[in-house]
């Protein structure tokens, strides 16, 4: 088949005997075969990654889902974002549902340890069918534009399965990642054959959705779709909120009018160009380049549907960063739902460097025998993808969750009676009941704030912990003086850390002192933490000795220097009685 037969289409029917019948069939079960590989693979991939990345993955999705379950006083940390509602609840109430049926499912266990490690699996399970979803579909959209068995489409397979970036953020729990499954759906879905011409064969392809039959049937639907899809996010919210939100206006009102975005860092304009696709598609960023610049000129090489397709993912890549561009407040996972049209457009290019196919080949179907060139650059590519994300996904910032499994061990080993679920009490007041929740604190977190997840992996609402704060300066005016001079509580503790602790953690005229059975911490803070404590300092009059119980090891960089090194758990030994 021709290049410019790719997107014409053979009227073949599954109701239809003979080979045309057959090739429907196999044809489907290749879809159904390759659905259930990606979805092993992403699996393995989901336990393979074990660092910790942006509190987001957590703070933004898994706290609010522990909420939504378990309730006001389960312990879960919601940010300033949800008590303002810049958030969709529609995420979290997915993954919500995930803890529900564990929660249901081992309502009557008797071994609590059991359940809590199928809490933390049930959002991985999840994010796992969502990454799937969206490789999935990514390259049924590549059939559909470059031919259901072509090398191209194959290639754009490959591509996804073996990018790092993919590897180490595709299965955890960002929203940008639910986006970017909702984006390769809906590429595949829309009716890109009415960007052909008459001249273009109008029968269907072996796997080609619904078809539209003009631009006023896809308004229609656009509208119907649209419009359900802003009611069910709407009832979402309003259940959630209790009362009638619309998060977009309020994220515009604060990040934007209110410029509170800058808060947590500023880029350069150029951010998403040097960093963000080069960080996104690795080594293959050249093909990726080659890709955009090359479907400018698009219709010398393939039908004119296909042509106009990879034009306009070229326009909604450049306008997507044009527009994100101007936000100060710029990160990778921004524009992470471009990565299925930043694929496709380099499928062509990545194949015929690498393979012996020719231009008109690699669309070719079923294609022509393959050979390899420039073997070891591909090896050395390969290598490096491995590589990177190996080192990201296994020992990168691997620390922040360790730390969290061995505060939870120590819990169930120290109070295996406070192992509760029926019941749940606030992580930030000690209760009089003993029966469910010790009399105790049992960890404080000295870290940079939201530097490792909270209750989705502390899990149990009786582990009473406390950590540093970061909330933005939400009654200042942008530009003014207030705004300039305010410091949150994590700034203010490593500005003056022994002055913090005096004055905010342990004041001396205190009602009652909840000294903390653990204090976690990166190890810059321990000659501090030691000169509080000292018997010329103002905590001597805890009569704490700490000792190193715990520490590992955070990784070869870090984008904080006050994560850097060590990442340590001192026992304080005040309950040791």
């Amino acid at each position: 088949m021709s290049p410019k037969n790719v997107l014409g289409k053979k009227a073949l029917s599954a109701k239809e005997n003979g080979p045309g019948g057959n090739v429907v069939t196999l044809a489907a079960e290749q879809t159904r075969d390759v659905l259930a590989a990606i979805f092993a693979f992403r699996f393995i991939n989901s336990l393979c990654v074990r660092t910790f990345f942006q509190p987001d993955e957590y703070f933004q999705v898994l706290e609010p889902a522990w909420q939504l379950l378990y309730g006001n006083n389960s312990g879960a940390w919601l940010t300033w974002e949800w008590r303002h509602a810049l958030r969709s609840s529609i995420h979290p109430t997915i993954l919500a549902f995930g803890y529900f049926v564990v929660d249901n499912f081992f309502g009557s266990s008797k071994v609590p340890t059991v359940k809590a490690k199928w809490l933390l699996m049930a959002p991985k399970v999840l994010q796992t069918a969502f990454a799937t979803l969206s490789d999935w579909y990514t390259w049924r959209l590549a059939r559909r534009l470059y031919g259901a068995s072509s090398a191209a489409s194959w290639s754009v397979l490959l591509m996804v399965l073996l990018n790092p970036w993919q590897w180490y953020t595709a299965t955890r729990t960002f929203s940008n990642c639910l986006e970017t499954t909702l984006t390769a759906m809906a590429l595949y879905y829309w009716p890109w054959e009415l960007l052909g011409t008459e001249t273009d064969e109008k029968s269907e392809s072996l796997d080609s959705p619904i078809l539209f039959n003009s631009p006023s049937h896809v308004n229609r639907e656009v509208f119907i779709c649209g419009s359900v899809a802003l009611g069910v996010s709407l009832v979402f919210d309003r259940q959630y909120f209790g009362d009638w939100k619309f998060p977009p206006f309020a994220w515009l009102y604060f990040n934007v009018t209110q410029d509170l975005a800058n808060f947590y860092g500023q880029n350069d304009w150029h951010y998403y160009l040097s960093q963000g696709i080069p960080l996104l598609c690795t080594t293959m960023t050249p093909f990726v380049l080659q890709g955009i610049v090359k479907s400018l000129d698009a219709e010398s090489s393939y039908p004119v549907t296909t042509s106009n397709t990879l034009k306009t993912l070229t326009f909604i890549i450049a306008t997507t960063i044009c527009t994100l561009s101007f936000i100060s407040h710029k990160e990778i996972r921004f524009i992470q739902s471009l990565l299925p049209a930043l694929h496709i457009l380099a499928a062509p290019y990545i194949t015929s460097f690498f393979t012996t196919l020719s231009t008109s080949d690699i669309t070719a179907c079923p294609p022509p025998l393959l050979g390899w060139k420039r073997k070891p650059l591909l090896a050395a590519s390969l290598l490096i993808n491995i590589v990177v994300g190996g080192y990201l996904s296994w020992f990168h910032a691997a620390a922040p969750i360790q730390v969290m499994s061995f505060l939870r061990s120590e819990f169930e080993r120290v109070h295996p009676n406070h192992l509760n679920f029926g019941r749940t009490l606030s992580n930030t007041t000690l209760s009089e009941d003993s029966i469910y929740q010790p009399q105790e604190l049992f960890a404080l977190f000295l870290t940079p704030c939201h530097a490792t997840p909270w209750r989705s992996h502390l899990i149990y609402p009786a582990l009473s912990a406390r950590a540093l704060s970061c909330e933005p300066p939400l009654d200042t005016a942008p530009g003014s003086p207030e705004r300039a001079a305010y410091q949150d509580e994590t700034r203010r503790f490593y500005a003056e850390p022994v002055n913090f602790l005096a004055q905010y953690i342990w004041p001396r005229n205190a009602p009652g002192e909840h000294m903390a059975r653990y204090i976690v911490g990166f190890e810059g803070i321990e000659t501090s933490l030691r000169m509080y404590f000292d018997s010329d300092g103002p905590g001597a009059r805890h009569h704490i000795q700490l000792r190193e119980v715990w520490s590992v090891w955070n990784g070869l960089f870090t984008d904080d220097e006050r994560k850097g090194g060590r990442l340590v758990v001192w026992e304080t030994g005040f309950y040791d009685d």
